[in-house]
């Protein structure tokens, strides 16, 4: 893996500012410190006559920063851009890559379209989203997809079920052994399977192994390779312990949320996803299907409660 190009402008001085990586021949990795709540990775390829863009940012600002970044490696234009998932952080930005044809699960571009830009704000420290609006995948498709840059193939893949959401895509190069897994690999922050589930989650690290990636480009923290998948089973296992030692007890998902003994996760930021996703391990230890809709606000009130009460932490 090559070293960073350059540094480039931070949306708030107390965060270190965001690299752009080469990992492999023109393959680049844009990685957002400090990874938290509204802080994604995204990545690019470029090409002869265009470049793909693999995600854009949460705001205007961060997503204007972002092909800022793009523009410092090469002059041609974003004509192509794969979301990895629905969430904001993936998607709000790209409305700002004018002509640019947008690619994602056929759940994402539904689950975009039902979740206004703020509608979760009151959870969250306050938020300037920018002059942005909802753009979503203008093509879809359910499993399998293949795109080119120049002659380089683009491997999209459904990860076939529930994870961290319903609509979760990797992007794999096999020329270069490079694979991209957005959310499914939160490195270094604690993963959030509210809007998915942890059985399915934990189903995927073997399928996700099994590309053999040398080099694994996470949504949220460092780049890595393939054991960056350890500490996710490890978290995801830890939660469905607990879910069933809390509902053995009778105790509601915040309740055992309090109990924990984090340990060796007690380091991982944004701990109060915890209880997000006691309530999602409680809804599949009830029998519901992996991934069905349950009761948002009540589990972002109980991660706000677990949170002292506060709003969550945004430093976007």
């Amino acid at each position: 893996m090559d070293t960073p190009i350059a540094p480039h402008t931070s949306a708030r001085d107390d965060l270190s500012p965001p690299t752009t990586v080469e990992v492999a021949r023109g393959v680049y990795a844009y990685i957002q410190p400090d990874g938290s709540w509204w802080i994604n990775n995204t990545g690019f390829i470029v090409g002869h006559d265009e470049v793909l863009s693999i995600d854009t940012c949460s705001t205007e600002r961060r997503t204007r920063d972002y092909l800022a970044a793009v523009g410092a490696v090469t002059d041609r234009p974003v004509r192509t851009i794969v979301n990895t998932h629905h969430h904001g952080d993936h998607t709000n930005g790209n409305c700002l890559v004018d002509g640019a044809t947008i690619i994602g699960h056929e759940g994402c571009r539904a689950e975009v379209l039902a979740t206004p830009i703020g509608s979760a704000d009151a959870a969250f420290e306050p938020i300037e989203w920018g002059n942005i609006s909802l753009a979503p995948p203008t093509v879809t498709f359910q499993d399998r997809l293949d795109v080119f840059v120049d002659e380089r193939r683009v491997e999209l893949h459904h990860v076939g079920g529930p994870a961290h959401t319903t609509d979760d895509v990797v992007v794999w190069l096999p020329d270069c052994s490079v694979l991209f897994v957005g959310d499914l690999v939160f490195n270094g922050g604690t993963p959030f399977a509210l809007m998915g589930s942890i059985s399915g989650w934990l189903a995927s690290l073997d399928w996700l192994r099994s590309f053999d990636a040398r080099v694994v480009v996470p949504g949220h923290g460092p780049v890595g390779g393939p054991e960056i998948f350890d500490p996710i089973g490890d978290y995801l296992r830890f939660v469905q312990e607990l879910a069933a030692a809390g509902r053995e007890a009778g105790l509601s998902p915040l309740q055992a949320a309090r109990g924990a003994d984090l340990g060796a996760f007690a380091q991982l930021s944004d701990p109060e996803r915890l209880a997000g996703n006691l309530h999602r391990i409680y809804a599949e230890l009830d029998g519901q299907p992996l991934g069905a809709p349950i009761d948002i606000i009540a589990a972002m009130v109980d991660m706000i409660e677990l949170n002292g009460g506060s709003p969550m932490r945004t430093l976007v």
